[in-house]
């Protein structure tokens, strides 16, 4: 795969075609057949990356999962089906289906948002996309967006026309008799005042904007419904909140209901029927089949909260209902179905449906279904019809929500932190999520399916966070569920301890926060570290604790904090609701050079340190550049100094984007930033430093990763297969030299041996190859077909395995061009400067159409220094990978002509396994037909991974015989290829004969002759099928016998048993007979050839013709 300028897009096989170069095999069935699996690498465009670390393009590896999918914003469907629609994903950019979720399509993934609040399509134009950016929620880990985006090809483009500091956007409607003419409801920013604010309209498609409803600084627009009869008269709910570190206000005196009948030049604020105190989130929604009816689920107090019904368009309205979601910042949305005003549904923890306008409420069904639901749509066509979007991803129903599908093939989970594990061959990774449990799965698998949602699991509930492995037992997991809930867990018997430390007698139950930092001592295995705003200790894996640290935190009372510009009541709505105490520990990092060297950060913005395991502590609550009280996202002690240490810190919930990462290097007494080069906007989450080099350093930042190679002086992103995400946590695999890479809402991604990082972007060789990882020996199994997805279908989750065998990363300062290519660069030039540009010479044009493109290629050689296997590479610029699969050549015969499609079962030629051992790789240039390696050899050991005893612990012998079998194999597949060509020469001879009247008798006998020679040679090979083609049983051909033996051979590593050597001495010897009569028969067909030449025959293939004397 290439991922530099100018190169491929995808991967290749090597046995074929010249510009072949990553092979990927996969197990033979009981058909005799072959198939190839392609797995794509995305190109890196110039944008993404710092153009002088070409590097920093490693690709990440997607590894899922979609087990559990994720939150679901909104849904956009297309007219005239049900199959058709563009789902938004809250915290994962945009997809899109138009065959019911069997397969999606990314379609906004590069743009400067993640998040995204709502999509439409233009009723008049469903090429026309408009989507709000920024998750329309006030939840505690909502992200904020980037404005309003168009796209007027279907998805292929997007252009952002305006609001960018909206932070979210709540609604979209395009007006169905003028698109030019869109109104979009804007929340506002979340964590501070002002903004893009407010009911905004386009009359020009997005070109300009303005702004006709406004109340204050603090207030937006939640929904919004324009009367279907005239789009003068508009109905809007206004939205006051606010949410920092330590509180939520969900609402305030901006929120309430206003119209207009003047297209938003004057509003009413109505009160006619609605609470006369304070509200919150307001939900609005229009019934289609009745227009003057209006519904509301308000947030209010206690007595005035609940479902408000209008049935004269938001004139006057009357209480329905005291019924309220459980959460309004999180949900407060309704859906009317389009036939039925009287039937409504309340999206919520656990959704409601009312079928007499609002008064009386029924869940929908949760059997088998996750719960959150945030979008709805009902099929106009078939109202029991439903298609429901909420935290665990997408679910179907046709019964009107008594039974459910579960779409599970989007990979959207939001991972808040990660870890690996290192358990051998192939480590795991498990992770904490929002809402979809803490989940554990392989990095990668053995067969050829890459991984699938059935190698994840559940280790435990809720909303997780940071696990954590007993390095000593990798069976063992301790994993959390939010505020605090802590669990051991055993991957064997599957039972759960829960050890979260309990308070003291008449002890306040600690301020444990939604996401609670856990640490096993890198000095003893049983040692956890687990942080409140005390720091808790234990010294026998959780089953006790005590205390080793006072009150970490600055002790504010947040309830006096200004708000808005104020504080607030205790009564105010929602106060702190979902909201984590304040004063809570955020991240723990312990020294592994130096025991007892602690550091703890905190939500408030406290560094503390202790050297003595916490019998003394030192607070550090002031950095310099960095405003005060800003959250501590990570804390994470040097693996190279003792005295060094590295600090994330993030201050967007007070509407700062700005990246504070820094370090120290005198145990946090002094800190500087580090932050060099990286993008104003785009706090910072989570820092790892390199075992081997201090100053490669990777940061997860809310765009994405980013490396630097110099301590931070610069940053380069690494996007290569990564979309525009949150990345909340990273961390290194060091055995494997391995990035793992959490992201909050498109699962996990790993680089797969970054160790090319290493060095110095500035210090490459033109011809720069990659000392590759050592790779596993083994044959690649099957669980559902021979190939990615089997006979499963489409919908079937499946990430891909790293590439099989040995990696080989190399890069390539300028690429390889032919003489053409050079001369036409040299002109391009000289024309821009207006210069002439005369015709080369005839010898030189003849030269360039004669020349023979330059090629790379990867030279394999094993210990002995015997050349097993050349590798054809990609000659652009930029730096690749291509793998080797750890075979030697196919013996297949030679196909020039390009793939067709195949059964998923066939797979491709191969060859048989290297043996273990010692290997190097080396690049070289061939230039005019003369081949020179450039650049040192890399080595490699390739490793057996002996995982049965049915493996031969005789290697060699074993492919002394596949040898033997692959030569065989050989000539029986050339013979048939020279049957074949002799029975196309006889078929052509045949017509020469009729055509030329100076042959003879003899000549048309001896065609006969020939012709049943190869009629009977043809039962030799393939078998008798005048018999067999009767259903009876006939002898078994040659062809057959050895391709039986070959595949049989070439996917075991078992000692061949006694069957297979009789069966191939049979071969062996049908072989050579047959082979010998082939030669023969193509002795005389030489001769009736020469014989139709001489009487003047036209020609045929395999002759060259003569002139006459």
């Amino acid at each position: 795969m290439g991922f530099g300028k100018g190169s491929a897009h995808y991967y290749h096989l090597i046995t074929d075609k010249k510009d072949k170069f990553v092979t990927v095999n996969s197990r033979p069935v009981v058909i005799l057949l072959f198939s190839l699996i392609i797995t794509g690498a995305s190109n890196l465009s110039a944008n993404t990356v710092d153009e002088k670390n070409p590097l920093a393009a490693l690709p990440m590896r997607h590894i899922g999962p979609a087990l559990m999918s994720g939150r679901i914003s909104d849904f956009a469907f297309y007219p005239g089906g049900n199959q058709a629609f563009i789902a938004g994903i809250s915290s994962g950019n945009i997809f899109r289906t138009f065959n019911g979720g069997t397969t999606w399509e990314p379609i906004f993934e590069n743009e400067d948002s993640y998040a995204i609040g709502v999509v439409e399509l233009d009723p008049n134009d469903t090429n026309t996309i408009w989507v709000g950016t920024g998750e329309n929620n006030a939840q505690r880990s909502v992200a904020a967006g980037s404005g309003v985006y168009k796209s007027v090809d279907g998805g292929k483009s997007w252009s952002n026309v305006g609001l960018e500091d909206s932070g979210h956007i709540s609604q979209i409607w395009i007006n169905p008799n003028d698109s030019a003419e869109v109104i979009v409801a804007s929340q506002g920013p979340l964590w501070s005042d002002g903004g893009d604010r407010g009911l905004f309209r386009t009359s020009d498609g997005g070109k300009t904007w303005e702004l006709i409803l406004e109340i204050d600084e603090h207030t937006g627009v939640n929904e919004f419904v324009v009367d279907p009869r005239d789009p003068d008269v508009i109905v809007a709910s206004t939205y006051q909140r606010r949410r920092h570190v330590w509180v939520l206000i969900n609402g305030g005196p901006g929120s309430g209901i206003h119209k207009t009948t003047d297209r938003g030049q004057s509003w009413t604020e109505v009160k006619a029927g609605l609470p006369s105190n304070q509200m919150g989130r307001i939900g609005l929604a229009g019934a289609p089949s009745d227009p003057n009816m209006l519904y509301a689920i308000i947030e209010a107090s206690d007595e005035e909260k609940g479902v408000y019904r209008s049935t004269n368009f938001g004139e006057t309205w009357e209480k329905r209902s005291s019924y309220m979601t459980t959460s309004p910042q999180y949900y407060n949305e309704i859906v009317v179905d389009p036939i039925n005003s009287d039937r409504i549904y309340a999206l919520n923890t656990f959704t409601m449906k009312s079928e007499d306008g609002g008064s009386t409420f029924a869940p929908l069904t949760t059997q088998w279904r996750h719960v959150d639901d945030h979008a709805l749509w009902i099929d106009p066509d078939n109202t029991q019809h439903l298609y429901i979007g909420g935290d665990g991803g997408i679910y179907e129903s046709w019964d009107r929500g008594n039974t459910w599908r579960h779409l599970r093939n989007l990979s959207i989970t939001q991972f808040y932190r990660i870890q690996p594990d290192y358990v051998e061959p192939f480590y795991n990774v498990c992770g904490g999520t929002q809402d979809n449990n803490s989940l554990c799965g392989p990095s990668r698998t053995t067969n050829v399916h890459g991984i699938t949602n059935s190698d994840w699991k559940v280790v435990l509930g809720g909303d997780g966070y940071e696990p954590q492995f007993d390095p000593t037992d990798p069976n063992i997991v301790y994993a959390q569920y939010q505020y605090g809930g802590l669990a051991r867990y055993d991957r064997q018997t599957q039972e759960r301890v829960y050890i979260v430390p309990h308070p003291e007698k008449d002890e306040n139950n600690y301020k444990w926060n939604w996401n609670t930092p856990l640490l096993v001592s890198p000095h003893n295995p049983k040692r956890l570290y687990y942080a409140a705003e005390y720091l808790f200790r234990s010294d026998d894996r959780g089953d006790s604790w005590r205390k080793i640290s006072p009150d970490l935190t600055r002790q504010i009372d947040r309830n006096k904090l200004e708000v808005m510009g104020r504080v607030w009541s205790v009564d105010t709505i929602a106060k702190n609701d979902s909201t984590s105490m304040f004063g809570s520990a955020i991240m723990i990092s312990e020294s592994e050079l130096q025991e007892g060297l602690i550091y703890v950060g905190t939500d408030d913005g406290v560094l503390n340190i202790t050297e003595d395991g916490g019998q003394s502590w030192v607070k550090t609550t002031r950095f310099s550049g960095v405003p005060d009280m800003t959250y501590i996202d990570d804390v994470q002690a040097s693996l190279h100094d003792k005295d060094t240490v590295y600090a994330v810190m993030e201050n967007h919930k007070r509407g700062d984007q700005k990246p504070y990462v820094l370090k120290s290097t005198n145990k946090g007494k002094t800190w500087k930033s580090i932050a060099g080069n990286l993008p104003e906007r785009g706090f910072a989450h989570s820092i790892a430093e390199d075992h081997v080099d201090p100053n490669l350093l990777f940061l997860g930042t809310e765009n994405g990763v980013f490396v630097t190679q110099n301590g931070g002086e610069t940053w380069s992103q690494m996007s290569n297969n990564l979309p525009t995400i949150s990345v909340r946590d990273i961390e290194i695999q060091r055995r494997e030299n391995d990035l793992v890479v959490g992201t909050f809402g498109r699962g996990i991604y790993i680089v797969d041996d970054y160790s090319p990082l290493r060095t110095k972007a500035d210090s490459l060789d033109r011809f720069h190859l990659f000392t590759p990882r050592d790779p596993w020996l083994f044959v690649e199994g099957d669980l559902w077909g021979g190939s990615e997805k089997g006979s499963q279908g489409n919908a079937f989750f499946t990430a891909p395995n790293p590439s099989f065998g040995a990696v080989l990363t190399y890069f390539i300062e300028e690429g390889l061009e032919t003489r053409k290519e050079r001369r036409r660069e040299a002109e391009r030039e000289i024309e821009s400067e207006g210069g002439d540009t005369p015709y080369p010479s005839w010898d030189a044009l003849r030269a360039e159409d004669r020349e023979r493109s330059p090629s790379l290629y990867l030279m394999i050689r094993d210990s002995d220094g015997q050349l097993v296997r050349q590798l054809t590479g990609n000659s652009s610029s930029g730096l690749h990978q291509t793998a080797w699969d750890l075979r030697l050549p196919a013996p297949d015969p030679v196909n020039i002509s390009s793939n067709t499609a195949r059964p998923y079962w066939m797979s491709d030629p191969t060859g048989p396994l290297a043996l273990p051992g010692d290997y190097t790789a080396r690049l070289a240039v061939e230039r005019d037909g003369e081949l020179t390696e450039v650049g040192p050899s890399r080595t490699f050991r390739v490793k057996p991974l002996n995982a049965s005893s049915e493996i031969s612990d005789d290697r060699r012998a074993l492919q002394a015989f596949q040898l033997k079998v692959v030569d065989v194999q050989r000539v029986t597949q050339g013979s048939l290829r020279s049957l074949n060509e002799m029975k196309n020469r006889l078929a052509h001879l045949r017509e020469a004969i009729t055509r030329t009247p100076a042959t003879s008798r003899e000549d048309e006998a001896m065609l006969s002759t020939i012709q049943q020679r190869l009629a009977d040679l043809s039962v030799d090979f393939n078998g008798d099928s005048t018999v067999s083609s009767r259903n009876e049983a006939a002898p078994l051909g040659i062809a057959s016998r050895v391709s039986s033996i070959y595949w049989n051979s070439m996917y075991s590593q078992s000692n061949p048993g006694g069957n297979a050597r009789k069966s191939y001495e049979i071969a062996k010897g049908e072989l050579a007979e047959a082979l010998s009569e082939l030669r023969a028969v193509n002795d005389q067909l030489v001769a009736l050839e020469a014989s139709l030449e001489r009487s003047g025959a036209p020609w045929t293939p395999g002759r060259i013709p003569k002139l006459p004397d």
